[in-house]
């Protein structure tokens, strides 16, 4: 007599357990990697206003940065190098008019930062990064000077007194094709 032989089945994986896994791996992965954010400019804008007031800036308070689309950078008129371009700056916010009646009033300096709209963006950021360093040693210089002590070591309310005393007013304007096509 032949015997038969039962065949059994082959053993079920319990797979319950597998979303979970799969789940603390999702979350394993998250919080392990690092996320590449953009890197931006941080400035407060001011608040919206449908009828800004008209202020008239008397042209020897305003110190012109214009950025062609060959990122050349030209102040009042003339080329400069991004390397003297802080100096400049500085000397033009401590002396706004050039005349010693004015000298200690660098609250009446405006920076005016215009480009074309063919500008390296990276080039913009280095010489935006300039104007505001030229506000930052300023800043340092009058803090040593009045304080003797670093400026960011300060109290809130002696930063502000230097800040309304060299307030940092950069204006900018629009990217135009102002210009042109200089090729």
């Amino acid at each position: 007599m032949k015997r038969t032989i039962a065949r059994r089945k082959a053993p079920e994986v319990n797979a319950g357990s597998m979303a979970d896994i799969a789940f603390l791996l999702l979350i394993f992965f998250l919080v392990t990697t690092t996320i590449l954010s953009d890197s931006g400019l941080l400035i407060k804008l001011p608040p919206f206003d449908h009828d800004p007031p008209q202020t008239e800036i008397n042209t020897r308070n305003l110190f012109r940065v214009a950025i062609n689309g060959q990122n050349q950078i030209s102040v009042r008129g003339e080329i400069i190098s991004l390397a003297d371009l802080q100096s400049e700056v500085k000397t033009f916010i401590m002396n706004p008019a050039g005349l010693p009646d004015l000298a200690k009033a660098p609250n009446k300096a405006v920076v005016s930062l215009i480009n074309d709209r063919s500008t390296n963006y990276d080039t913009y950021l280095q010489v935006y990064n300039e104007l505001k360093g030229a506000y930052n040693e300023l800043w340092e210089a009058a803090a040593q000077d009045r304080f003797g002590q670093a400026y960011n070591t300060l109290p809130m309310a002696h930063q502000q007194s230097i800040r309304d005393e060299i307030p940092l007013v950069i204006s900018e304007a629009e990217p135009t094709d102002l210009f042109g096509d200089q090729e």
